[in-house]
């Protein structure tokens, strides 16, 4: 059977065309959009989960065109470009599943436009704290030892990069001074010889430093450079719930943040889509949902199609942390409760008060998203759950998600009110707050620290607690209000720093645009610290990109949402003297270019190019 498929966007609706070359009788059209759909001509709309979609067509003739018009079924989900078009599209017919050919996908790469002025100074990110220069250059490798010098050109070596080190090169003394802050250096570097004074991240750092100007530069500039960075915290966010990123790929980007200096891989296994952690405490979790499409406990929402997934074993863990730890990275594991919890409760049974009638819906139109604090099932599940993951990551940190708890949650569950009036919780964020609370309670016993997305510092009862590190993603506003109350918190403002957000509002551009359009400028026309802000200083512990999955079908398509934006992140988290607006940053761009083509990362590249 020959299929085609073409699908196009006319307003608030997407027109839909299938073809086949044979008859096809009582064929159901499925496929998943970014939210709820709604059938407006052409079929009869027979089954819908969040944006995923089953219509019925008729009968179809061969080599006659079925016309299928849909659209979002919420006002403000109306589409913006080819990420909001029908991801894993199949037919269904006589039971047997036949794949429809893929719409283009991923970012469309164009011509390159004139370039932008050279940048004025180093072609370096992130920028340094200071840099002295000394006149006159040098272009041999350098002989050196030290094994986070080894290590830095093992990471230059698998990106293709120049090679740092060689027995006949330069000579490279390290000076170690543990008692210089921590990823602080000082880099020296003259015709005959080249120092580097620092701890052992420092002396990392300042490798990578080399690295990066040998890259740009194809030499080394004689002079100072004194460095460190403004915060502990330099992160990206990767969601490997809705897609299934490989090994491979995850390993590509730890070497590509610690090529940037970011020091946080932030692992997102878990959500309404797919628990992807083999865990041995409830291996109903990964077995029943780590695929996900035709049969499946959960079907093809956000392009799973006829099946699409994976997990990752407790050796690809091992993998992934060893690697990172090699590059001065730790690595923090999410889990999502008390919402995003769909294929949570689809793989585990009692994790819902059974008497609950409540019609609470999330924003991404899942039913039944949320479990139960006041039910035992959801304690013997989570408190064994939250030790298991945590005992395999050397962080002493786990994420326990909280963010996006549903309008009206536990309204409709007795369970929960008989709670409220024992504990004294007249809300549903209360609720939240001391599940959240209990625990963080749990983890501080084992000495591990609870993370929580901004959402867990609400509630009567001041919410997690516990030492607890927050995340503000909804904008800064939040941020500064659990910082206020007390909690460290990592800014992720998703209108400057959440990479899949579309570059621009050109309709065959690829990505979200629920938060805004994100071009390359905006990630660092912004301050992790705004103005009026000053008092909590100290609480702003760092500043983190995230990427979210929903729209990505290959790994592929990650590479150029982040590059090159993921320069700008770098140095609004590294830069001390803030120093790089989004004119400076367009230049570094274009200075890193031939960088990421050597790397072969993929990369939009924004202002600097133009559509065919």
């Amino acid at each position: 059977m020959m299929l085609t498929f073409t699908a196009q966007i006319h307003g608030r609706h997407i027109h839909c065309e299938i073809v086949s070359d044979t008859a096809l009788a009582r064929a159901t059209f499925c496929f998943s959009l970014l939210a709820e759909v709604v059938v407006i001509s052409g079929g009869t709309l027979v089954r819908s989960v969040a944006g995923y979609a089953e219509v019925a067509l008729p009968d179809m003739a061969a080599g006659v065109p079925a016309r299928v018009v849909i659209a979002y079924a919420h006002a403000d989900f109306a589409p913006k470009n080819r990420a909001w078009l029908p991801l894993g599209a199949y037919l269904r017919v006589g039971g047997q599943t036949h794949a429809l050919p893929d719409l283009p996908s991923g970012v469309t790469l164009g011509a390159q436009a004139a370039t932008v002025a050279p940048f004025d100074g180093l072609p370096l990110i992130p920028q340094p704290q200071r840099w002295q220069p000394a006149g006159g250059m040098v272009r041999t490798c350098l002989a050196c030892d030290d094994p986070q010098m080894q290590a830095v050109d093992d990471l230059g070596q698998r990106l293709g990069l120049p090679t740092l080190l060689s027995p006949a090169g330069l000579p490279c003394r390290v000076i170690a001074e543990m008692d210089m802050a921590e990823g602080t250096y000082v880099l020296q570097i003259t015709d005959t010889a080249i120092t580097i004074t620092g701890g052992a991240q420092g002396v990392f750092y300042a490798g990578v430093t080399l690295l990066n100007l040998r890259a740009t530069l194809g030499h080394w500039p004689c002079g100072t450079i004194t460095d460190g960075p403004r915060f502990g915290w330099r992160g990206q966010h990767l969601d490997c719930a809705r897609h299934f990123f490989g090994i491979d790929t995850i390993l590509r980007l730890l070497d590509l943040m610690a090529l940037f200096k970011l020091n946080r891989f932030h692992w997102h296994f878990a959500d309404d889509e797919a628990f992807r952690l083999k865990i041995h405490t409830a291996p109903a979790l990964w077995q029943k949902t780590e695929y996900r499409g035709e049969g499946c406990a959960v079907p093809g929402v956000f392009g799973g199609g006829i099946r699409a997934g994976g997990s990752y074993s407790a050796a690809d863990v091992a993998q992934i942390i060893a690697h990172a730890a090699a590059l001065q990275i730790d690595v923090l594991p999410e889990i999502e409760i008390p919402a995003h919890a769909f294929a949570m409760n689809k793989a585990v049974p009692g994790l819902r008060d059974p008497a609950d009638n409540g019609a609470e819906v999330s924003v991404q139109c899942y039913r039944d998203n949320i479990i139960n604090p006041a039910v035992p099932g959801t304690w013997a599940l989570l408190e064994p759950l939250l030790d298991e993951i945590a005992g395999l990551f050397p962080m002493g940190m786990l994420h326990l998600g909280c963010d996006e708890l549903p309008h009206g949650a536990w309204e409709g569950s007795p369970a929960v009110h008989a709670l409220m009036a024992r504990e004294g919780l007249a809300s549903p964020d209360d609720v939240q707050g001391w599940m959240m609370a209990r625990l963080g309670a749990h983890l501080a016993k084992k000495g591990v620290r609870a993370a929580a997305w901004e959402e867990a510092a609400k509630g009567a009862n001041g919410g997690l607690g516990y030492g607890a590190l927050l995340f503000s993603w909804t904008a800064q506003g939040p941020g500064i209000a659990a910082a206020r109350a007390g909690y460290d918190v990592v800014v992720c403002p998703a209108q400057h720093v959440y990479f899949d957000m579309a570059h621009t509002a050109d309709p065959d551009d690829w990505g979200a645009t629920w938060a805004t359009i994100l071009p390359l400028e905006q990630t660092v026309n912004w301050q992790p610290v705004p103005v009026g802000a000053q008092d909590v200083a100290t609480r702003i512990v760092g500043v983190q990109g995230c990427f979210w999955s929903e729209f990505t079908t290959a790994d592929w398509q990650l590479e150029a949402m982040l590059c090159p934006r993921i320069l700008g992140l770098a140095n609004k988290a590294w830069d001390t003297r803030d120093s790089v607006d989004g004119a400076a940053l367009l230049a570094l761009a274009q200075a890193y270019a031939p960088v990421f083509d050597t790397i072969g990362w993929q990369r939009h590249g924004g202002a600097l190019q133009r559509r065919h």
